[in-house]
């Protein structure tokens, strides 16, 4: 019988685990909530013990296991395979994990950003698996991306290379948490089109629904925004509008620069599906280099929720 990978992508809510084949087909997949109190002291003891279990219950062994894989938060050292700065998991000092999951199920481990090991989800089974220089990018709380040439995640000299959310796509614009301004993030994540959405709504004039509930307590979300603009909603229109020039004008930077056959948008942001990619596609085209824009395609992500432990067990072949 052949031997099976291990997934896991480590969120600041909930941590989905999953037993793959060496195929890349998800036999297994369950998730945790992630417990980051003291100092998320508890977060790998409970990985460790919900694999140990699944183990188990599955009546396997860690012997019929290859290894295991995972992305997570952070600034991520993967030689010595630590974490040190995921403050939304509440570490704030470096974090032995590699020794920790190592000690305690005798397995190999790779671990890398969780932007990066989607991005090798998509490249491996998703929306990039017919390419081999794709560029991943995810639109959540914030913006992430990934980037694989000639088959190969680049991490560049310090590990920062893929750090699209930080292209600079407005002069002076809005503070980012990285210290500069005008950052994509601050536009094209979700917390970006309710703050872009909130600031639109103070100068516009006209009938709509959404500068209506701007003017009243009820949350106001992302997804609200683009179901607005689907139902012919001005304000929501012009909100979209703009977050996609944004991303297309940032896409066509790392267009110009890469020529990746395709360049995948993912996050919780792209379900607003053509809504997002069609605005987007033509602000891109409109600002790609000719060749570029004849060669780059803008695709959705196709595996959702199931791009980080899919790229995270693609990681965990290296040790076949």
């Amino acid at each position: 019988m052949s031997k099976k990978l291990i997934g896991i992508d480590l969120g600041g809510t909930t941590t989905k685990m999953a037993f793959l084949d060496e195929n890349g087909e998800v036999l297994d997949k369950w998730r945790i909530l992630t417990d980051i109190s003291d100092e998320g002291s508890h977060i790998m003891p409970n990985v460790i013990a919900s694999i140990r279990k699944h183990i188990e219950d599955a009546g396997r062994t860690p012997d019929d296991f290859i290894g295991i894989g995972m992305g997570t938060p952070g600034a991520v050292d993967r030689n010595n395979g630590s974490v040190s700065e995921a403050f939304n998991l509440n570490w704030r000092t470096s974090q032995p994990i590699r020794q920790e999951i190592q000690d305690e199920l005798g397995l190999p481990f790779a671990v890398d950003n969780d932007a990066n090991v989607a991005a090798l989800g998509e490249y491996w089974k998703g929306a990039g698996s017919a390419e081999e220089d794709v560029v991943f990018v995810t639109l959540g709380t914030g913006v992430g991306g990934g980037v694989i040439a000639n088959g190969k995640l680049l991490h560049g000299v310090n590990g920062g290379a893929g750090e699209v959310g930080h292209i600079a796509v407005q002069p002076d614009g809005y503070q980012c948490t990285c210290g500069k301004r005008g950052c994509l993030e601050t536009y094209a994540s979700a917390t970006g089109v309710v703050r872009l959405a909130a600031d639109m709504a103070q100068s516009f004039h006209g009938t709509s629904r959404l500068a209506e509930l701007e003017q009243t307590d009820e949350k106001i979300t992302s997804k609200l925004v683009f179901y607005l603009a689907d139902n012919g909603d001005i304000l929501a229109n012009q909100v979209v509008d703009r977050v996609c020039f944004y991303l297309g004008l940032a896409l066509s930077s790392i267009g110009n620069t890469l020529n990746p056959a395709s360049i995948i948008i993912g996050g919780g942001v792209s379900s607003a599906g053509n809504t997002l990619l069609q605005p987007t596609t033509k602000y891109f085209q409109d600002n790609a280099f000719p060749s570029i824009r004849n060669s780059t395609k803008l695709r959705l992500a196709e595996l959702g929720n199931d791009a980080g432990v899919i790229g995270a067990a693609s990681m965990a072949l290296q040790f076949r």
